[in-house]
């Protein structure tokens, strides 16, 4: 596997992640939120919960999975090193958290159970790119910004008042946009597109029972199927509520098969290329901006007033739309 010393994370970064981050800093609310969550979020709880009821990885637990971790480590040049655990959970999933000198993996049991070794690492190197990127900063921030609107309300902090400014719809949306960033270091790492691709198949809806009806090429078909859909506007629309509350729920993670899509282009560029060569942007500035940053280049400004106006217009219509469905009720 590849090394890629001292790069940086604005060498693979997802220009979507970027632009979405810069509307959401923009967005109303922000600051506040950002003020109160330094002020009320405590790191070290998450320490005490995550010691008490996982398993924390290490040469002499998890050794083989630690060993894939510690690589991966290494691979995307991360200091100081993030701790790794595994929780009991059936679910398949795996998420990164953490602070700027305090981050940490975790890796639910119900993903080892389904992915093979190979499969095991891209999902490591996959959270590790949210920690290169420094997202988990923001991860917690749009977690905590959820929950806290929905318990407290007008309350305390005033986020209750968050939903309709369009914030957490900004939330959601660079969430979706920063697994794009964490999918590049991925493939970085794994150095080979169909490892990454049979994970994420794998991920949508794998059986290890099933697993040799399983076909990478129709699921790379099927990709192409989805992208097909944007031809009738009326399926963007659809694609839109399904991402962002219109089955129930916000989705944090873009569709398995869009996410193929995004990651086959840029395997293809010559970007990619030329960071295989070791020709990137190390380390020197900064990568990733803390919560209390709020500038704009005059290079994105436009696309991120576009991204605005698109998250205010996107809201509006799920705004008439649940008032249509109220109306008729």
């Amino acid at each position: 596997m590849p090394t890629y010393t001292g790069i940086s994370s604005e060498a693979f970064k997802h220009p979507l992640d970027r632009q979405a981050e810069e509307a959401l800093r923009s967005v109303p609310g922000f600051d506040l939120l950002s003020r109160s969550f330094l002020e009320y979020l405590y790191e070290r709880p998450q320490q005490v919960f995550l010691l008490g009821n996982n398993l924390k990885a290490g040469p002499r637990q998890y050794s083989t999975v630690y060993g894939m971790f510690r690589e991966c480590v290494r691979d995307l040049d991360i200091s100081p090193e993030p701790t790794l655990y595994v929780n009991q959970s059936y679910q398949v999933n795996s998420y990164a958290l953490g602070g700027h000198e305090l981050t940490y993996i975790v890796i639910n049991t119900g993903l080892l159970e389904l992915l093979d070794e190979t499969e095991i690492r891209t999902v490591l190197a996959h959270e590790l790119g949210h920690i290169k990127c420094d997202h988990t900063v923001l991860i917690q921030m749009a977690i905590w910004a959820m929950g806290a609107a929905s318990m407290l309300g007008d309350l305390t902090l005033g986020l209750g008042k968050l939903i309709t400014s369009g914030l957490i719809f900004a939330f959601y949306e660079w969430r979706r946009k920063a697994e794009l960033s964490a999918d590049r270091a991925a493939l970085l790492v794994m150095n080979d597109l169909n490892p990454v691709m049979q994970t994420m198949m794998k991920l949508a809806g794998g059986s290890s029972k099933f697993l040799n009806e399983c076909n990478l090429d129709e699921f790379m078909r099927q990709s192409q199927d989805y992208q097909e859909l944007d031809q009738d506007t009326l399926n963007q629309l659809y694609k839109f509520l399904i991402y962002n509350g219109g089955g129930g729920t916000f989705l944090s993670h873009p569709f398995p098969v869009e996410r193929l899509q995004y990651l086959r282009e840029w395997s293809r560029s010559e970007e990619y290329r030329q960071i295989l060569k070791g020709n990137y942007q190390r380390v020197g500035e900064k990568g990733s901006v803390d919560v209390n940053y709020n500038d704009k280049s005059d290079k994105n400004e436009s696309e991120v007033e576009q991204l605005q106006s698109q998250i205010k217009d996107l809201q509006d219509e799920i705004n008439r739309i649940k008032s249509r469905k109220n109306s008729d009720q």
